[in-house]
Formats: C-alpha cells, sequence, structure tokens
C-alpha cells in the first residue's frame, strides 16, 4: 500500500517520454544522463525533497538562520551576562563605581537612555537596573515557556483531533462538544480572569508567589485554553484521508487502528501540524508578554519581555529609549518566525508557493 507522501517521493523520480527525445527527431538527455537524473531523484525521501526547496528559498533560511539566532542567544544569557560583568537584577545606581547613573529626576543620564560602554542597551529609568541583561533574560523566560506551551497545545491538539476524525461517529460528536465548549471563551479575558484563581490554588492570597509557580500557572492557563485550533485543523484533515484507497488497504489488510493512524495518516498531516506549530508559537510569546503587561503573569523582579514593555508604557514620555531594545527584538523574532513557518509550507507543498 502507498500513501501520497509515498507516492509523491517515487514519482518524482518518473521520466517523461520528452526526456529522451521527440518524434521529431530531436534530441534531448542521453541515456546515462536521464539514467543518472533518475537515480538520484528516486532515492529522495519527501523530506529530502522538502529541505532541497526550503535551502533554495532565501527569506526562508535567512528567517531559520535569525530564530536560530535568538534561541541560542537566549539559551547563553547566563553566559554571556557573566562576560558582559552584569545581570538583570542589581540596582546599579546604588553602586560607588556609577555615581551618575541617574540625574536628579531618577532618569538615565546620557543619550538614548543612558547608553555607554558600560551598559550597551542604556539602564532603566528610577531603578538604573541593565536593560541589555534584562533583555538577555526576558528572551529567556519567554521564548522556552513559549516553547513548552506550544508542544503541550499541538500535542493535545493532535491526539484530540486524530481520534474525533478517525473514529467518528458518537466519539467525534463529544469531541466536538468539547472543542465547541473551550471555543466559546475569549481567551485574552479568560487568560486574565483564570490566572489568580490558578495562582490561588496553590499559594494563599497572602502569600508571595514563588516565580515557578506563576510560570506552571501561565502555561497551564494557556495549554487549557489554547489546543482547539490544532484540534480543528487535524480533526478536518483526518476526515479527508480516512476514506483513502491506501487506509481502506490497510483495514482491509488486517491493521489495527493505532497502526493506521500512525503510519497512514500521521505522515499525510505533518505539514498542516508543523505550519500551525510555527505560526502558534510567536502567537503564544506575545500572549505571555500580554500577561505581564497587564499584571498577572511574571512580577518584579522576574525579567520578562511584558514586564519590559508595561514599564516602558509608564516612563515612554520621559525615556522613549527603554522600550526601543525590547520592542525591536520582539517584532523582529515574531516576523522571522512567521515567514519561517510561510517557508516551511511552500517547502512541504510546492503548489502554495508565494
Amino acid at each position: 500500500m502507498t500513501s501520497p507522501s509515498q507516492a509523491a517521493a517515487a514519482g518524482a523520480g518518473t521520466p517523461s517520454p520528452d526526456d529522451h527525445g521527440s518524434d521529431d527527431g530531436s534530441v534531448g538527455l542521453t541515456t546515462k544522463e536521464a539514467s543518472v537524473q533518475t537515480g538520484e531523484l528516486a532515492g529522495r525521501s519527501p523530506g529530502q525533497l522538502m529541505w532541497l526547496r526550503f535551502k533554495r528559498d532565501r527569506t526562508g533560511v535567512i528567517s531559520a538562520f535569525v530564530v536560530l539566532f535568538f534561541f541560542v542567544i537566549a539559551a547563553l544569557a547566563p553566559v554571556i551576562a557573566k562576560l558582559y560583568g552584569k545581570d538583570p537584577y542589581t540596582l546599579y545606581y546604588t553602586e560607588p563605581e556609577y555615581p551618575y547613573l541617574l540625574d536628579e529626576f531618577s532618569m538615565p543620564v546620557g543619550q538614548f537612555g543612558g547608553m555607554s560602554g558600560d551598559f550597551w542597551f542604556g539602564v532603566e529609568p528610577e531603578l538604573g537596573r541593565d536593560v541589555f541583561t534584562m533583555l538577555l533574560y526576558g528572551m529567556r523566560t519567554s521564548l522556552y515557556m513559549a516553547v513548552v506551551v506550544t508542544l503541550l497545545m499541538v500535542i493535545t491538539g493532535v491526539l484530540i483531533g486524530m481520534v474525533g476524525g478517525y473514529f467518528g461517529g458518537k466519539t467525534d460528536y463529544w469531541l466536538g462538544r468539547i472543542t465547541d465548549f473551550f471555543l466559546a471563551f475569549p481567551q485574552q479575558l479568560f487568560f486574565i480572569a483564570f490566572m489568580p484563581i490558578v495562582v490561588a490554588l496553590f499559594v494563599p492570597p497572602a502569600d508571595e508567589t514563588p516565580t515557578y509557580l506563576r510560570a506552571v500557572a501561565i502555561i497551564l492557563v494557556m495549554w487549557v485554553l489554547g489546543w482547539m485550533g490544532m484540534a480543528r485543523l487535524v480533526r478536518s484533515s483526518v476526515l479527508s484521508l480516512r476514506e483513502r484507497e491506501f487506509v481502506e488497504a490497510a483495514k482491509v489488510s488486517g491493521a489495527s487502528p493505532w497502526r493506521i493512524v500512525r503510519k497512514e495518516i500521521l505522515p499525510n498531516i505533518v505539514t498542516p501540524i508543523l505550519v500551525q506549530g510555527t505560526y502558534t508559537l510567536p502567537s503564544t510569546i506575545l500572549s505571555i508578554a500580554f500577561l505581564s503587561f497587564v499584571g498577572v503573569g511574571f512580577v518584579e523582579p522576574t525579567p520578562d519581555w511584558g514586564r519590559m514593555f508595561a514599564r516602558g508604557a509608564q516612563i515612554y514620555e520621559q525615556d522613549p529609549a527603554f522600550m526601543f531594545f525590547p520592542g525591536v527584538a520582539l517584532v523582529i523574532f515574531v516576523l522571522a518566525f512567521n515567514l519561517l513557518g510561510d517557508s516551511v509550507r511552500d517547502a512541504f507543498d510546492p503548489k502554495t508557493g508565494r
């Protein structure tokens, strides 16, 4: 039995009659050239063909390097901070070696937020913390939390969508109603409403909430309210595949439902899952930043993109430079990841090329 993904790889290496010549006597490829090209193409898997198409997409390759750069920088944040000689928690205006860091209005002394050889991106107004290390650790917090949340949402959505789409009947009906129920929640509003409730389940309101518990609460809330789009996408893809000939052949051969789903259906819906995942991650980062921006996510002194925006919104009239570097970094990352998602989609399915 041959699934569409396997047929695509086999079909890619089949030469047409025109490759060897034409009826009017014109000479096309020689037999040796045709056999060499046929051998090369026939030996390539769908993944190899996708990789070849992706490498030809200059925008996708550049976007991939940008995204990889952000993740590497976030992973190496402690190392970079140690080499740089600063951290995101110290109030440097209290240090004797920086007596003129802030002026009498608690604003950074110098141009563009106090940028200098000691403080590359300037300092935070009023508190005198280093903006460069705050951004490094803020990226680290946001990126790796977004990866965890995205993985949980993708896995949950794929499982529920595949079960409902393949088995159909009452299973699909009840899973569909559960999905509709969660879709009825306005996400941003319920992110704000549920965060204090989830935190209160672990820590009494009068006690200070540890950072790791806030991180767990954010992950739980966003996971529970974020898997439905993936589930619907996977369900619709499975519905279009479960009646195909290669699935019916697998059933006739006695394959179990688990084997059919794993071996026949899942490989043919990797493309929409992967593309949807690349769009989900940047939106998750924005949602995490939003929670901190409105005051229900991370709080002082945890570095976070959203907290930096919230702080910048308070003092943008006095020091507009404070929001510049976090804003530019976030825009570049989200744009690069979205362009990467487009390139991955085009590489898997060249018919949708831009």
